[in-house]
């Protein structure tokens, strides 16, 4: 099929599953892939190949410098002793370990060593696709796993097709391969975000901004391959760095920008690989014979099965080394929230790239069984992580009953009183400072007073929504539900939030209408529109105290990266409000 036929068909796909989804109640991934399966049993469509070099080139640097922009800092360095063998010792244990399963079926070694590495990291896209329903700190713990676990993969991968083409490995070969690999990945990731820091602490325009940061994720990849070290680890190093530094070198306008542009095209990306996917499977299970199928179908559920055990086990053994100074949560929660964890960890582009880049001619010959098989196991080890998985994730959540973790939403509303309270106590100076009128300076006041007395409010329901949702599961276990109990604390809440007055309904409407249409007018008078640049100068001042002291609170460890994101995403818009829409271009 030409290229055009290919892109529309699988914008088709994509649309039709995003309608589909909704409405069987399937995550959006595990329908594309079962319309890719579907599709591949066209002939036509089933030769639709899937170049290693589009998901090593395109895909993944996009994917995963975005995930790494939406990752916590602060819970990478909160859980190191977590992510950091999870994502080295973990693979190394998985690689193995399928590798023996692999022998035991009559696989030769080395192509079991390639196998093994192809499958042994979870992928941040797949987790970042399905793994949303899991509680906040368990998901980004599994996200910064999946984001730097792909380096470890890479290297065994290299070693191992260095061992099946008949290369000589020694202990200095293989330390220097994962020295460069990983060293060489974080150099690479932070000279390219160096670069970008000082390209765009002196640009301002929003299309010129945008452009640098479609380029770091590429530019870091090549940069890493030029020196042949990880170029995973390369963007993610640049995506983490370039996060931090952001707010302080991009305008406001750049990152509403961003955050509509890229979520879109990952969303785009996504789903594509996820049907090229589907009909990969359908690719791979036609190319082998049929005698060969069932073997192959019997050593993917036992590799699969066989990687679900090793992380359990994983985690259960590492549980003394990972000590932490927040309270351990009952042994009960633990088993349950290891558990969640194994099944959440699910295979995706990155393994399916690895296992199409296994050279045609290995072991001495032409014979390409060997990579025929690599890609068919791994193949389906994505489907059963995506397609058993995935569904099965959701039930695994309601049951562990892991304690839901309010944290982000006490740090959000902390901020928010913050930054606003910051912000009214500055009010004076920079009026003073900015030649504000007193009548603006009141009207801001009353303004910020409002937000503030919101933010308070919304602190206190939520707050009693707790206390009710748990007085609610007590009357549950007694058997003694007292539907009065909450339906005060509700009216209440419902009555004090109606009772805010709306921060949009200023009047200023009906004043310039009354001043527009007078024929006795004061020229003498502060206009409407003074008054009106005077209260956008003094709101944009005042956004911009709020933005200090919120980075503040992230650089004191206060609040995380992703609550500072939330918040500076309002403000953001707050302020390309006020701007108007000539200022955002």
């Amino acid at each position: 099929m030409e290229g055009l036929e290919v892109t529309v068909l699988l914008g088709l796909t994509i649309l039709a599953g995003a309608l589909l989804a909704p409405r069987i109640r399937l995550a959006l991934p595990l329908v594309l892939v079962i319309f890719g399966l579907a599709l591949g049993f066209v002939p036509a469509l089933r030769e639709v190949q899937l170049p290693p070099e589009t998901v090593l080139l395109l895909f993944l640097p996009v994917m995963l410098f975005w995930e790494s922009l939406t990752t916590s800092l602060r819970a990478i360095r909160r859980d190191f002793r977590y992510i950091l063998p999870m994502s080295t010792l973990l693979v190394v244990a998985s690689a193995f370990a399928v590798a023996g399963i692999g022998v035991l079926f009559g696989m030769p070694w080395e192509i079991a060593l390639i196998l093994g590495a192809a499958v042994a990291p979870p992928d941040a896209t797949a987790v970042a696709a399905l793994g949303r329903l899991l509680p906040r700190r368990m998901f980004m713990k599994l996200k910064a796993e999946s984001l730097t676990n792909d380096g470890t993969a890479l290297v065994l991968y290299a070693i191992a097709v260095s061992l099946a083409v008949g290369g000589q490995i020694t202990p200095w070969s293989v330390t220097w391969t994962v020295l460069v690999s990983y060293i060489g990945g974080i150099a690479a990731g932070t000279v390219i975000a160096a670069l970008g820091y000082l390209l765009l602490s002196r640009v301002s325009s929003t299309m010129v901004i945008n452009v640098t940061l479609l380029l770091i994720p590429f530019s870091a990849f090549l940069l890493a391959e030029i020196v042949h070290a990880s170029g995973v680890l390369a963007v993610v190093v640049a995506g983490l760095i370039v996060a931090y530094v952001s707010p302080r070198v991009t305008t406001a306008s750049s990152r509403r920008q961003t955050d509509a542009a890229w979520p879109f095209g990952v969303f785009l990306l996504n789903g594509a690989l996820f049907v090229l996917i589907g009909l990969e499977v359908q690719y791979v299970v036609h190319e082998i014979s049929a005698a060969a199928i069932g073997r192959l179908v019997l050593v993917t559920l036992a590799v699969w099965a066989t990687l679900l055990v090793v992380r359990y086990m994983f985690q259960l053994l590492s549980v003394p080394f990972q000590r932490s100074s927040a309270p351990a949560p009952p042994r009960g929660v633990r088993s349950r929230a290891r558990l969640v964890s194994t099944v959440a960890g699910m295979r995706g582009a990155v393994s399916l790239a690895i296992a199409l880049s296994v050279p045609a001619t290995i072991a001495d010959g032409p014979d390409a069984a060997g990579r025929d098989e690599v890609v068919f196991v791994t193949a389906g080890v994505i489907l059963l992580s995506l397609l058993v998985q995935g569904p099965l994730l959701p039930a695994l959540v309601r049951w562990a009953r892991v304690p839901v973790d309010h944290a982000d939403d006490e740090e959000y509303e902390l901020a928010e009183r913050a930054i606003s309270g910051a912000a009214l106590a500055a009010l004076d100076d920079l009026a003073a400072e900015h030649g504000i009128g007193q009548e603006v300076r009141d009207r801001v006041r009353t303004e910020g007073y409002m937000m503030l007395e919101f933010a308070n409010a919304r602190a206190l329901a939520r707050e009693q929504a707790i206390v009710d949702a748990e007085a609610d599961a007590l009357d549950e276990m007694l058997d003694e539900p007292d539907p009065l109990a909450t339906g005060g604390a509700i009216e209440e809440n419902l009555g004090s939030g109606a009772s805010l007055p709306s921060t949009s309904d200023s009047g200023d409407g009906n004043t310039l209408q009354m001043i527009a249409t007078s024929a006795d007018v004061d020229v003498m008078q502060r206009s409407p529109l003074i008054r009106h640049e005077e209260h956008t100068r003094l709101k944009l001042a005042m956004l911009d105290r709020k933005r200090e002291v919120l980075l503040g609170l992230r650089r004191s460890g206060t609040v995380d990266d992703l609550v500072v994101r939330r918040i500076s995403a309002r403000l953001d818009l707050e302020q390309v409000r006020l701007q108007g829409i000539e200022e955002f271009d």
